[in-house]
This record gives structure tokens, sequence and C-alpha cells, in this order.
């Protein structure tokens, strides 16, 4: 076979290749599907993240007095709100590690303290216990406070739901930690007391008794 055939079967690879290529790049420009803004289905519980790679951090928030709030709290309410963290968490008295640690006592226990569960770096960097005030932060948004976490869970925005939730979590231990003393009354403020006058000061002019006539000038 001479050069000529060869040069006629290399040509015809060729020319097949950029006619399979250009017919490529038309039909992914022709079939690309076109993606939505926004998800038309969310799956509950889970976060959003930004394109920076992380969730927006939440404004700061005046924290209860638990003295107050978890001695009217709804217990039942709480437990009810618990199925949300039984999808990941073991609340129950068997303390079974599951796709994240057990909470049964979980209230002023030190953070990371579970034996065998393999926390983030960024939990295993923040000593300090469980307390109402850091349970109340947390529970909002996981991955704004913490940023790091493994705990993808969306959070509790409501306030009631998330007081509730703690007052459950409280309960749920073999020794619940203490309520603190409810917040003390404001004392009541005395009325102020009318201003005296001030010396030289002429006093003020008093009407004369209903139905008497009023004095005439004596004269001199």
């Amino acid at each position: 076979m001479d050069s000529f055939e060869w040069n006629k079967i290399i040509g015809a690879v060729l020319g097949t290749a950029i006619f399979i290529f250009v017919v490529r790049l038309v039909a992914e420009k022709i079939y690309e599907p076109e993606k939505p803004a926004k998800p038309g289905y969310v799956v509950e519980g889970v976060t959003e993240t930004a394109s920076s790679g992380g969730a927006a951090a939440p404004a700061e928030e005046a924290m209860p007095h638990w003295g107050t709030v978890l001695a009217s709290a709804d217990v039942a309410g709480g437990k009810a709100t618990s199925t949300k963290c039984e999808q990941c968490h073991d609340t129950s008295s068997a303390k079974t590690t599951k796709i994240g640690p057990p909470l049964f006592g979980v209230v002023d226990r030190p953070r990371a303290s579970v034996a065998g569960f393999a926390y983030s770096s960024t939990m295993k960097g923040k000593p300090g216990n469980w307390t109402y005030d850091e349970l109340f932060k947390f529970i909002k948004s996981p991955g704004a406070v913490m940023p790091g976490t493994k705990m993808s869970f969306a959070g509790l925005h409501s306030d009631k739901d998330r007081i509730n939730l703690i007052a459950f979590l409280r309960t749920n231990a073999d020794s619940p930690v203490p309520i603190p003393a409810p917040a003390p009354k404001a004392a009541a403020t005395p009325a102020a007391a009318p201003a005296a006058a001030k010396p030289g000061a002429a006093a003020p002019a008093t009407a004369p008794p209903k139905g008497s006539a009023p004095a005439t000038p004596k004269p001199n």
C-alpha cells in the first residue's frame, strides 16, 4: 500500500474524529438542562450552605432567664420536638451512639466528651459544658455557631421550641441539673414627692371658698 492510500486512511480517521467532536459540542448546547434558581425539593433539617462554604452567623440575641422560663416550659412539647433530633441522636438512657452522640444527660455535660465518638476538630477545640445558654445558641444554628461541626441540622429558630426542647433534655437524665432561681421581681418605684418651694418664692394663690363674697379693701 503506497503513501497515498495511507494518507486517505489517516485523513478519513481525522475527519471522522472532528465530525464526532463537533456533533458532541452541538448536542451539549442543544440538550443542556436548565438549572432552576431554587431547588424544588428541600430536605428538612439540612443546612443549605452558601457559596462561601458556611452558614451565615446568627444575630446576637438576649438569653432567656432560665429560672423563669424553665419553670413554665412545656416539657411534653419539648419531647415532641426531640423527634427531629432522634434521626441522628439517641435520647434514651441506653446512650447509643448513632450518627451523632447520645443526648441523654447532655445538659451541663462537657463538650466532646462521649468516648468513642469522632468529634470534629471544631467541637474538640471548644472547651466548656453544654450550659443552658450554650445549648440555646447552638440549637438555633449549629453550623453558624460552630463552623466546621459535623452536625448538618438546620436548627430551630423558634425561642419557644428551643426552650421546651432544653426543658425536656434537662429532665432526660439520671440526675437533672437544678433549675436556677427565678428572676427577682423589680422593686416598685416610689411616687415622686412634690417639689419643695424655693426660698423667697410667693406661695401659690388659693381660691376663696365656694359661695363666699370676695374681700373688699378697707379705706385708709
